[in-house]
């Protein structure tokens, strides 16, 4: 079983960093898309539908990662799971 991690992201310098740290910390039971809410209608509903309002945001097994009201907390995102086997 494979723990879903969903970044929405603007497709921006800023975004692809925080990206790249978040696959950095993911392990072989992460299982990461990123949605840019630029390119893709689905990825910019499936946005509002966490009620997204910052890019870059993270959704763990579909639950909006409270720290993406600003900057990325990757403290709490590993607390959710990532980076941990199941």
């Amino acid at each position: 079983m494979k723990r879903k991690i969903e970044i929405f992201t603007a497709g921006c310098p800023v975004c692809d960093e925080q990206v790249q740290k978040i696959k950095e910390l993911a392990c072989s039971c992460c299982d990461i898309e990123v949605l840019n809410v630029n390119q893709s209608p689905n990825a910019l509903n499936r946005s509002k539908s966490f009620g997204i309002k910052r890019l870059p945001s993270v959704v763990i097994d579909g639950v909006l990662a409270e720290c993406c009201s600003g900057n990325i907390d990757f403290e709490q995102l590993k607390s959710m799971g990532l980076g941990k086997q199941m």
